[in-house]
C-alpha cells in the first residue's frame, strides 16, 4: 500500500503527538499528592497501574504508527527522487 504524503505526515505527527502527551501525563501521574496514585502509605494505587498500562500502550501505538508515517514519507520521497532520475535521464 502506498501512503500520500499528507497522510504520511499526520501519522508521524501522530506518533510524536502520543509520546509528548503520554510522557507529561506519565510525570504529572508519578509526582501526584491528590491520593489517586498513590495511597497515604505511598504504594502505587489501581488508578496508577491502569493508566501506567494505557500509557504503555499508547506509546506502543504511537511509534507504530509514527513508524509507518516515516516509512510512508520516506518511500514517497524515494519514488519522487526515482521520477525525477528517470525524467532527467529519459
Amino acid at each position: 500500500m502506498k501512503l500520500s504524503r499528507p497522510v504520511s505526515w499526520f501519522l508521524l505527527a501522530f506518533g510524536v503527538w502520543s509520546w509528548v502527551i503520554w510522557v507529561t501525563f506519565i510525570k504529572n501521574l508519578w509526582q501526584d499528592a491528590s491520593g489517586l496514585a498513590f495511597d497515604a502509605a505511598g504504594d502505587p494505587t489501581a488508578y496508577f497501574w491502569v493508566h501506567l498500562l494505557l500509557a504503555i500502550a499508547s506509546f506502543l501505538l504511537g511509534t507504530a504508527i509514527g513508524v509507518i508515517g516515516l516509512r510512508g514519507l520516506r518511500a514517497s520521497r524515494r519514488s519522487r527522487d526515482d521520477h525525477a532520475a528517470h525524467e532527467n535521464h529519459g
